[in-house]
């Protein structure tokens, strides 16, 4: 069984659409695979409430403990791999998690490390992606599934979905449409991937 783990910090909407796809659709069944884990670094993530309630295993990593960057990072691997094996490697999937990740995270799940970002990349990367695309005067705007590399949200696209800009759109109001088509889109490229893994 391939095990995928999904890494939050907060409401974890995009793990909840992975996890109801993966049911729906019967991964276990078709790709021989199923979300095993879920981790936060924030305990008071809602996020994990919804996966206990699903039967997925949880596990909390506060990166305020750590003195650095490598040693959570470090930390968050050794976790990770109670759930990888040699003849199934897990897929680790970060789904609104807050943290950038260091080149030897990167590294260690190379092929097997993917994001969603809120912008049609390579447009926007980094943070307010809603509010720049507003003030860019942008018709359009998106979300992208990527595989990471280390340079922040660069690394080949998997996946893009194009969301409206309306007249009046708030980056609030803007958000919501693109998250609409992120739970489409991310459970979507995850399975392509599952099928060539």
């Amino acid at each position: 069984m391939k095990n995928i783990v999904i890494l939050i910090s907060g409401a974890g909407s995009n793990m909840a659409a992975i996890v109801k796809t993966a049911q729906r659709e019967a991964w276990p069944e078709r790709f021989g695979a199923r979300v095993a884990a879920v981790i936060s670094n924030k305990a008071a993530a809602a996020g994990l409430v919804f996966a206990r309630e699903h039967g997925i295993a949880t596990e909390v990593l506060d990166h305020k403990t750590f003195a650095s960057r490598e040693a959570f990072d470090a930390a968050l691997a050794q976790l990770i791999d109670r759930f990888d094996a040699p003849e199934q490697p897990v897929l680790v999937v970060l789904a609104g998690f807050m943290r950038i990740l260091t080149p030897a995270f990167v590294d260690r799940y190379s092929g097997r490390l993917l994001n969603i970002h809120p912008s049609l990349l390579p447009a926007f990367p980094g943070l307010h992606t809603q509010q720049q695309a507003i003030d860019a005067g942008c018709r359009f705007a998106g979300a992208t599934v990527h595989q990471v590399t280390a340079e922040l949200d660069h690394g080949p696209i998997l996946a893009q979905a194009v969301a409206p800009v309306l007249p009046g759109d708030t980056a609030d109001t803007l958000a919501a449409r693109v998250l609409s088509q992120e739970h489409l889109i991310y459970p979507r490229a995850i399975a392509d991937l599952l099928l060539k893994m």
